[in-house]
């Protein structure tokens, strides 16, 4: 499945869906980001169940402080419209599965 890139006017994506979703809030400048957007990408392809999307914080400043996002990469895992896990920095994919499975 493909990674949804996500704004304000598409939030809804991913509020209104049964599956876990897995959003990568991220800066193109950013060099951890720029590590853990290709695990991200692979995660989209190797895991349908889940919906996968990304996030740029300079393009979206308001998601960013929606979900309180201080530092990138940052990671939240939202389920039935809830965030039931998050984490920021860069993470290895094995950590990233986890926060799903969590």
């Amino acid at each position: 499945m493909a990674v949804l890139e996500l704004n304000k006017n598409n939030f809804a994506e991913v509020t209104n869906t049964d599956k876990k979703v897995l959003i990568d809030f991220f800066a193109t400048w950013c060099g951890p980001c720029r590590m853990v957007s290709p695990i991200v990408d692979e995660i989209a392809e190797e895991h349908p169940e889940y919906v996968v999307a990304k996030v740029n914080v300079d393009e979206n400043p308001e998601l960013s402080a929606q979900f309180g996002v201080m530092s990138i990469p940052t990671l939240v895992v939202i389920q039935n419209g809830k965030v039931i896990n998050q984490s920021a920095g860069a993470r290895p994919k094995a950590q990233i599965l986890a926060l799903l499975e969590g």
